[in-house]
């Protein structure tokens, strides 16, 4: 009796230990120790989220402290580098490793193959109005795909100054704004297919475009998380004075506005589709928490969003998900919970039933950025 209560009071004060640490240290362990070691680094979207956080954390340390990060990209990207492509969004997204490192290197090999991927990235397959398809089999827009270029582009912009790139990603922003925004809430929906067959893609259900509009039905919350991010990212790289400021200041306003009312404001967490919080098959999700919050504390530090309006918001969020949504799987480590697993398009009983997973790339990419910028931020 004496040792379970012994065993117990020490597994309390291990998990309390662990909580105390920042999210950031203890997810970029899990991440690069448990979840994605560098060398079994897989050429794919939800890793390069991850690795995006990387990114990130290398960009706020000192020169001392940045080589682990380095290392990690450089082992990861050297593992990958023959298979290395950007021939649809969810290849082009792993880019921004072989990107960074052409920045931060100047090695030439991670150049050529930076420019490999741009040159498939000007070869996939697009709709009408030149938005890139998600898919290679048929042109489709999705959401998730401005956050996968986001992520390649604007690191190439980083490394040359090259408006192109910028060119590109405005581009890329106001076809699928087009064809996926609600002028009247700023919500995006998931994706929208450019022609009139129904297309089998082996994991959307079949029939889910409108038959008039050709659009999906529900606002899904990951697929709004990834363009608020996107937005965010491109305007704190961007200068002010850029044609494309405040174009896409205008489209950041018109999403934000709209998330703090959909809120939950006892758990601080969003929902796994934004607009039946009532719905007793709807969940809190928690990588779209992380995602608004994130583009939330960007806003504020941008001069965009209102402090007095937003600040309540990201609170919320960062309480909610530290005591909600993180787990202690194994060892001392700190996990997301409540991820919705990887989720292509369908209508509203197919996102209420995607499985709840743990971790995952984009979880703990979303969760480490967002704790980043929550660091800026005036606490309560």
């Amino acid at each position: 009796m004496r040792r379970s209560l012994f065993l117990c009071i020490l597994l309390c004060f291990s998990l309390a230990t662990v909580r105390a640490q920042t999210w950031i240290d203890s997810l970029d362990r899990y991440g690069r120790e448990v979840y994605m070691p560098a060398d079994k680094y897989v050429w794919d979207w939800g890793q390069a989220t991850f690795l995006n956080s990387l990114i990130h954390i290398y960009q706020t340390k000192p020169a001392s402290e940045k080589s682990p990060y380095l290392q990690y990209i450089r082992t990861a990207m050297d593992k990958t580098f023959d298979v290395a492509n950007g021939k649809h969004p969810n290849a082009i997204a792993s880019g921004i490793g072989m990107a960074f490192l052409a920045r931060v290197t100047k090695e030439e090999k991670y150049k050529s193959k930076a420019q490999a991927i741009y040159q498939d990235y000007l070869n996939a397959p697009r709709s009408k109005n030149g938005g890139i398809s998600h898919r290679t089999e048929t042109v489709e827009l999705w959401d998730d795909t401005v956050y996968m270029l986001n992520m390649f582009l604007m690191e190439m912009y980083r490394g040359s100054g090259d408006e192109k790139y910028l060119a590109h990603m405005y581009t890329q922003i106001k076809a699928h704004s087009q064809s996926l925004s609600n002028p009247e809430s700023g919500l995006w929906v998931h994706a929208w297919d450019d022609d009139d067959q129904d297309f089998d893609d082996g994991c959307s259900v079949v029939g889910w475009p409108d038959k008039k509009t050709r659009k999906s039905s529900e606002y899904w919350g990951r697929a709004n998380g990834w363009v608020t991010m996107t937005l965010a990212d491109v305007l704190s790289n961007i200068s002010p004075k850029s044609n494309y400021y405040e174009p896409l200041k205008k489209e950041f306003l018109a999403i934000m506005r709209t998330l703090p009312s959909l809120q939950n404001k006892q758990s601080g967490h969003w929902y796994q589709l934004l607009l039946y919080p009532q719905d007793a098959k709807n969940w809190e999700e928690s990588s779209c928490t992380a995602m608004f919050a994130y583009a939330m504390a960007k806003g504020i530090e941008l001069g965009l969003l209102n402090s007095k309006d937003y600040l309540p918001s990201i609170h919320l969020a960062y309480q909610g998900l530290k005591k909600h949504s993180l787990i202690q799987p194994k060892g001392p480590y700190l996990c997301p919970s409540r991820v919705s697993g990887g989720t292509c398009v369908g209508m509203k009983d197919y996102y209420y039933g995607r499985p709840i997973v743990e971790g995952q790339g984009f979880g703990i990419g979303s969760y480490i950025m967002f704790a980043l910028e929550y660091q800026k931020i005036p606490k309560p």
